[in-house]
């Protein structure tokens, strides 16, 4: 299945501000292409009981090697909340500015990881774009689908876009959809392995 990518863009933007998003849609689109070229190597390693650190170093090898991310950059603190943030990758767009990419598995929902990811670049000073990446589809070890978190966190991040009242201090997010839609494929995938 391809890499799915949504894109959600603040309503009110400066000319400046329109220029970096811009910038970072190019950069948004590069990643996607990335993780594309590598979507086999994505389907199998997200299995039933998989660690996200196993996603991760397939994400990583992208972010900070085509892409020049940096990986676990502590973000400025923020005046008045006491706060150790430190984001999967970052990448900086020049001073005070930047994009923050985090790599999302089985808490991605059921835990809020999507929410805490969109607070987090929130209250950064330095950070005003979220790369979000999350799965398509969750399993129980039965099989059975748990979960859709693409879908789900589109939804969720979604409402944080296109109404002033409900705005955030992000300019924009790109979520990206990984992995295969259900079990039966990754079973398939998993058995072509063996041959």
């Amino acid at each position: 299945m391809p890499v799915e990518m949504r894109s959600f863009v603040r309503s009110t933007m400066s000319a400046v501000e329109r220029e970096e998003v811009e910038r970072v849609t190019v950069l948004a689109e590069q990643l996607r292409s990335h993780m594309q070229d590598r979507e086999q190597a994505i389907n199998q390693a997200h299995v039933v009981g998989a660690q996200s650190s196993a996603i991760q170093a397939i994400v990583s090898e992208v972010l900070k090697d085509e892409l020049g991310f940096g990986e676990e950059v502590v973000l400025t603190p923020q005046d008045g909340i006491v706060t150790r943030a430190r984001p999967d990758f970052v990448f900086s767009l020049g001073q005070g500015r930047g994009v923050m990419a985090e790599v999302e598995r089985g808490g991605t929902v059921n835990n809020n990881h999507d929410l805490k990811d969109m607070w987090k670049a929130h209250i950064a000073t330095d950070i005003q774009h979220l790369f979000l990446i999350v799965p398509n589809s969750n399993w129980t070890r039965l099989g059975a689908p748990r979960e859709k978190p693409f879908p789900r966190v589109c939804n969720r991040i979604g409402a944080f876009f296109g109404n002033q009242r409900r705005g955030v201090d992000v300019l924009t997010t790109h979520v990206y959809g990984y992995g295969l839609l259900d079990i039966k494929a990754a079973v398939e995938l998993r058995r072509g392995e063996g041959s």
